[in-house]
């Protein structure tokens, strides 16, 4: 029993030796697992914290993070290399900069297109420059007009009221650095002000054939007889109609246009001479000399609103508003704008209200090629948007596009007047434009009763279609037939002869 019972008891201390052995191994296993998850847990911190940069003077680059700001989504597997961290910007990468802090000189990255010199910013000439177009209800006085001037910071320049719209216009000029889109929103935003906007740039659209081009057939008015304008002249020659042409300077001493014109008008008011753009365009509507012009009777308005620069004669927003101003004052029947620009809401308004007093609006589409947005006043929904074709009836080359165009005419190697008694050939959507206000014309005269919604709808139902069938972007109805659209128009009843009361 004695033995029995000391055994046991080796046996009993055997077994806690053990037992103690086994925790031990154990709490070195677990210790061993420990330690990495918790330096990687300390590393965590220390890359949330921001690691230590040995660049240059020390700055405190360690946020301080707020209690609230989570961390979900550390630990979950993601596509991105780096895990998505919320926490507080504390500046660019290290090797964000050559030069270290405060310097902060940004690192120079390889550049793929280095040594290739790049294009300059092309300047946007669409409008007036440091110049803004400001329109009020009625005629403020000089008093109202500088009050509104001096809290804008803006310095007059011109003014004019336009009975058309019941309005005065004002230019004036940005004399401090704000651009001109930052001051329209600032009239805007004040409500003192019925409208404010860019004063736009608006271009002739006719190109000169160059010399030594050739010609695409005869040139010797091949719209003659593209048009039928001799039979057409049978019916009417657009006798007594008033055709306000808003262009450049026309030579109203040149003799095609002898007794033509009725009235001149220069927008411009700066004495510059005749030019040929305004020429042509007078002479393709009036001409009755060695020319055959499309309504040789009707009565022109020599309006001067386009000034010769260097790209071009051009004008402005304000100079056509007075142009459309003096147009309507004289009992202009129809107005030829063989110009283009960029949309314009004062000139909108403008022409909405020359088209509620029946005046036929007749425009170049635009000479700025296939790829070009609409161009206006052409794209206006109350004006008749004209293309221009050739002698083989094909679009002109630089022609615009789209579905505001309405109808075409002739347009490619125009034989017309120019300036000092001469003569020139020259293409564009400004001479087919010119075309088709000569026929509008010869149906007003054949009825001064016609509506200029009848106009519009008899020019492009009598067209001839070209390209695809039926209305495209390109002619629009198709080119314009002089003798087939006035035909249409039921001629005016003849008045009653008196009595003759000698008899009585």
């Amino acid at each position: 029993m004695t033995e029995t019972g000391k055994g046991k008891g080796d046996f009993i201390r055997k077994a806690r030796l053990m037992r103690s052995a086994r925790s031990i191994a154990v709490a070195a296993v677990i210790l061993s697992l420990a330690t990495p998850q918790a330096f990687a847990q300390y590393s965590g911190m220390s890359m949330r914290t921001g690691p230590s940069m040995n660049v240059g003077p020390r700055i405190n680059i360690n946020p301080t993070i707020r209690p609230n700001i989570g961390y979900d989504g550390y630990d979950r597997i993601r596509p991105k290399p780096r895990p998505y961290i919320v926490r507080e910007y504390d500046g660019p990468p290290a090797d964000y900069y050559d030069d270290p802090p405060p310097n902060y000189r940004k690192k120079q990255q390889p550049n793929k297109n280095a040594g290739k010199k790049s294009a300059p910013v092309a300047a946007d000439n669409t409008y007036v420059a440091k110049e803004v177009l400001i329109e009020i209800a009625g005629t403020p006085t000089d008093a109202q007009a500088d009050e509104l001037a001096r809290r804008h910071r803006l310095t007059r320049v011109q003014s004019q009221n336009f009975p058309l719209t019941n309005s005065t216009f004002f230019r004036w000029r940005i004399t401090d650095s704000r651009s001109v889109d930052t001051v329209v929103r600032e009239l805007v935003a004040g409500g003192n002000v019925k409208a404010a906007q860019r004063n736009n740039i608006f271009k002739l659209q006719q190109d000169a054939t160059p010399a030594g081009a050739k010609s695409q057939g005869d040139p010797v008015q091949y719209a003659l007889a593209k048009m039928r304008l001799p039979e057409a002249h049978a019916l009417s020659v657009g006798a007594d109609v008033t055709i306000a042409v808003i262009d450049s300077g026309i030579d109203v001493t040149h003799p095609e246009l002898a007794g033509v014109i009725t009235g001149t008008f220069d927008a411009l008011n700066n004495g510059e001479g005749p030019h040929p753009h305004g020429t042509s365009i007078a002479g393709v509507i009036a001409s009755h000399a060695r020319l055959m012009g499309t309504a040789p009777s009707s009565h022109l308005l020599a309006i001067r609103a386009f000034g010769s620069q260097k790209s071009g004669a051009e004008s402005t927003s304000f100079l056509i508003l007075k142009s459309l101003d003096y147009a309507l004052a004289k009992n202009a029947r129809i107005i030829n704008m063989s110009f283009a620009g960029p949309h314009d809401p004062a000139m909108e308004r403008g022409l909405a209200a020359a088209a509620a007093k029946g005046i036929v609006l007749v425009a170049a589409a635009g000479n700025a090629g296939v790829k070009s947005p609409p161009l206006y006043p052409a794209a206006d929904r109350n004006v008749i948007a004209v293309t221009a074709t050739d002698q083989s009836d094909r679009l002109f080359v630089q022609s615009n596009r789209g579905s505001y165009v309405a109808i075409s005419a002739p347009g490619v190697d125009i034989l017309s007047p120019a300036p000092d008694g001469k003569y020139q050939m020259s293409s564009g959507t400004s001479l087919s434009a010119a075309y088709v206000s000569g026929v509008a014309a010869l149906m007003i005269a054949r009825n001064p009763g016609i509506s200029s919604a009848d106009v519009r709808a008899t020019l492009t139902s009598t067209a001839r279609d070209l390209g695809p069938k039926g209305r495209d972007d390109q002619f629009g109805a198709g080119q314009a037939d002089a003798f087939s659209a006035v035909s249409a128009v039921i001629p005016a009843p003849v008045a009653a002869a008196s009595d003759d009361t000698s008899k009585r």
